[in-house]
């Protein structure tokens, strides 16, 4: 009886953890993001996740499966080539891969999340040559709470504004609080 009660408070403890709200709207700027792309969260995460296709508010749907130690990579999505990503300022706590699918410009880059802990991507750069794509983490911990310390990769898709093609990726990470 007791450890059902444990298993009770700990679900009410997460189900508080990861509730709130974030203005993570396509093509809006965040605090410290830029209005040159568009970011999204992670799926279960708060805010609306970006779009692509012909319907522009259906969201887009991380298509690489990370469940296992090796990403199960549907045929219709491309590995970027690990020379064309830039991933030398992450910690090792970040994956060092991304994929590219659909038209080309929807990206796929891994977050770290769980716990209190949200993930984000946001674009921070495009040219000719690069695109640079910020991995935010969000600490959400409501006063009077405690969170877990789990951390696990999140999938996150960007829409870039062209198709990435030879355009190197340079991926970033910033924490915050809310």
């Amino acid at each position: 009886m007791r450890n059902a009660v444990a298993a009770v408070a700990l679900a009410v403890v997460l189900v508080g953890c990861s509730s709130g709200t974030d203005s993570g709207a396509p093509g809006s700027s965040s605090p410290g993001g830029s209005p040159t792309g568009t970011s999204t969260n992670a799926p279960g995460s708060s805010g609306t996740p970006g779009s692509s296709g012909a319907n522009p508010t259906a969201p887009v749907q991380p298509p690489v499966s990370i469940s296992e130690e090796k990403p199960v990579v549907p045929p219709n999505v491309t590995p970027v080539a690990k020379e064309k990503v830039d991933t030398t300022s992450l910690s090792d706590t970040y994956r060092d891969e991304a994929y590219v699918f659909g038209d080309g410009r929807d990206v796929e880059v891994f977050g770290v999340g769980g716990g209190c802990k949200e993930a984000r991507a946001e674009i921070t750069g495009q040219s000719a040559d690069v695109v640079q794509i910020t991995l935010v983490t969000i600490t959400k911990q409501p006063a009077g709470t405690v969170c877990t310390q789990e951390v696990r990769q999140v999938p996150l898709t960007v829409r870039l504004d062209a198709p990435l093609g030879d355009r190197r990726l340079v991926l970033e990470a910033r924490e915050e609080s809310a």
